[in-house]
């Protein structure tokens, strides 16, 4: 049975978050297009730059699909927006509901308990 709790925390503390994303894909998408704008007169340049460019489209693709795939790992993705609003609207109910309650345990009357 510990041996369950164990895995359950790993899992807690490796939890997969917007911060752990790596998605870099202006510095290719601004190659691109400079590679685009160039226009070599001669005809062999041409044809380098050509292959250059659909080197770095490829290299696009790449970065796309690995970020698609690290988008999946997030928690909460399979959830529509309707679905993670109202997840949304419950947990600030009940933080407004905790935050009631702490407040009335402070306000509290404290008894004090003589020394014997």
């Amino acid at each position: 049975m510990e041996v369950v709790e164990l895995s359950e925390e790993s899992a807690v503390n490796t939890q997969f978050t917007v911060a752990d994303l790596e998605i870099e894909i202006l510095p290719i998408i601004y190659e691109i297009i400079r590679s685009v704008e160039k226009d070599p007169h001669d005809t062999s340049q041409k044809a380098k730059e050509s292959q250059d460019t659909s080197q770095k489209i490829l290299e696009l693709q790449k970065k796309l699909d690995s970020a698609r795939a690290q988008i999946k790992r997030l928690p909460g993705i399979e959830y529509s927006k309707e679905e993670q609003l109202q997840k949304l609207e419950i947990l600030r109910k009940q933080l407004r509901l905790k935050r009631e309650l702490l407040h009335k345990y402070r306000n509290m009357c404290t008894f004090d308990v003589p020394k014997v």
